[in-house]
Order: structure tokens, then C-alpha cells, then sequence
């Protein structure tokens, strides 16, 4: 048994994290909620604390980010904990198997290639490297692999990927521009027909073209996405301070006005 002091030890790192956790797990003496969590309780915060973290280097808060990645780190021992619970596997095999991954997959570094290579190079090594896993584990489809939980947008983008790999791809951003407006079409006219569930599945259409359009370009969809959020807060937030300026607020105010206030808030954002 870990010393009790261990709980308490200020610099007792991944030793003291791993014992608060199997603590707070215990069936006898630990916390009703944490033990009633399983994979899948947990799984949406993993994602949320994933992205709690990208938030943070969007906004350079290294304070914040220090916290953010030691919440993350908490996810990864509450998974590992859960498993150590069923039998499964241990924090330590997590450990372990994510280092073989790293060493087998530079072979640059810790083996008997040559660094003398491009990232380009490096990138396309890597995807080797990943399709022998994958095969090794009898994935061998295309798609194969490509993690249902992910957010919708960076799925699409990673399923386009692995389809462009194998030369299912317009080889022109011009053709992916048509397809946008045909999808556009669609749309509307589904629109049009009052048909919900049709609706809904020409505007994923739509979306999933955009995504292919944001990895023609170059461009992260979720990163631009996040970007454009951050702007229409930052936005917003102006006009309602212009709103209470006034006495007034969102609520007070309508859609003719607000839209002139935003118009006066774009202005002063080119000024600067």
C-alpha cells in the first residue's frame, strides 16, 4: 500500500494522481459518483476536456493550459482506473503501449533509419507505419479504422483522407467549388419539399463538401470553425455593450438596430 502521505504530497506527480484516482474509485471508501462511472460516462467529458485544452492555446493562456492538460491527463487515469477495475488493463499498460507506438513509428530516431528526410517524407512514413497496424489488426478497408466518436467535421475531413489515398478525390478545388453549389441545390430543394429527414441529410451532404473544400484549401474546418466563434462572441459581446450604453439590452433592442450595430462593430475591428 502507497503511504498515506503520498495523497497529500505536493510533488507526488503521476504516482499521487494514479492513488487519489484508485481512491476515489474504491467500492468501500471512495467517492458514489466516481464509482458509478463507466467508459461511457466519461467518454463525453474526455471530449470536452480535449477541447477545453485546444481553447487554451487558441487564447495563449499557458496558466489555463497547464490546468486544462492536467484535467485531460485526470480523463486518461479515470479510463485506466475503470479498466484496472475490470481486469482490462492497467495505467501502466496504457503507458507502455503508447511508447512502443512512438518507438516503432520513428524509426529515425530510435532505430537505424536516416533523419536525413523531409516532415513530407516523415508524414507519408507514418501513414505506412499506420496501415501495417491497421492491416495487423485485420482493418483492412479504406476507412477502416477512422474512430466513430470523433467530432462529425474532423471525421468527414479524415474519411476524405483516406479516400483521396486510394485516388477517390477531385483533383481540382475548382470541382469541389461545383459540387458545393450542386449540394446547394439540393438543398434547397429539399428544403422546398417540406421533407425534414431530407432536408437534414442534404445539408450533411453540403457540410461534408465543405469539410473536403477546408482540406483542398489547406484549412482545419474546426480550427476555422473555432475562429469564427470567437469572433461572433467577440462581436456580440460589443453589441451588447454599445445596447448597454444605451440603458438597453439584446432583448430591448431588434434586428434592424443590432444589425447596424454590428456593421459599426466590423468597422472599428478594420481601424484598429
Amino acid at each position: 500500500m502507497p503511504e498515506p502521505s503520498l495523497i497529500t504530497d505536493p510533488h507526488g506527480n503521476i504516482p499521487r494522481l494514479l492513488e487519489i484516482m484508485r481512491r476515489l474509485r474504491d467500492p468501500q471508501t471512495g467517492c458514489p459518483w466516481d464509482i458509478q462511472q463507466d467508459f461511457g460516462t466519461i467518454a463525453p467529458y474526455t471530449i470536452e476536456e480535449a477541447y477545453e485544452v485546444a481553447d487554451a492555446i487558441e487564447r495563449a493562456d499557458w496558466d489555463d493550459l497547464r490546468s486544462e492538460l492536467g484535467d485531460l491527463l485526470l480523463q486518461v487515469v479515470f479510463h485506466a482506473q475503470i479498466a484496472q477495475d475490470l481486469g482490462l488493463f492497467s495505467f501502466a499498460d496504457v503507458a507502455d503501449a503508447i511508447s512502443d507506438k512512438m518507438v516503432t513509428r520513428h524509426p529515425h530516431v530510435f532505430g537505424s533509419e536516416s533523419r536525413d528526410k523531409s516532415a513530407e517524407q516523415q508524414t507519408r512514413d507514418w501513414e505506412t507505419v499506420k496501415a501495417a497496424e491497421r492491416a495487423a489488426k485485420a482493418e483492412t478497408g479504406t476507412l477502416s479504422g477512422v474512430a466513430l466518436g470523433l467530432p462529425a467535421l474532423l471525421r468527414a475531413v479524415k474519411l476524405q483522407k483516406r479516400a483521396a489515398r486510394v485516388g477517390f478525390d477531385w483533383p481540382q478545388t475548382a470541382q469541389v467549388l461545383d459540387k458545393i453549389a450542386e449540394e446547394m441545390a439540393e438543398l434547397q430543394e429539399a428544403s422546398a419539399s417540406g421533407d425534414a429527414d431530407h432536408t437534414e441529410e442534404e445539408f450533411g451532404d453540403l457540410l461534408f463538401v465543405m469539410a473536403n473544400l477546408a482540406r483542398h484549401m489547406n484549412i482545419d474546418p474546426e480550427a476555422a470553425l473555432r475562429r469564427t466563434n470567437a469572433k461572433f462572441t467577440r462581436r456580440f459581446e460589443r453589441i451588447e455593450a454599445l445596447l448597454a450604453a444605451q440603458g438597453k439590452a439584446p432583448q430591448d433592442s431588434n434586428l434592424t438596430e443590432m444589425d447596424a450595430l454590428w456593421d459599426q462593430t466590423k468597422a472599428e475591428e478594420k481601424q484598429r
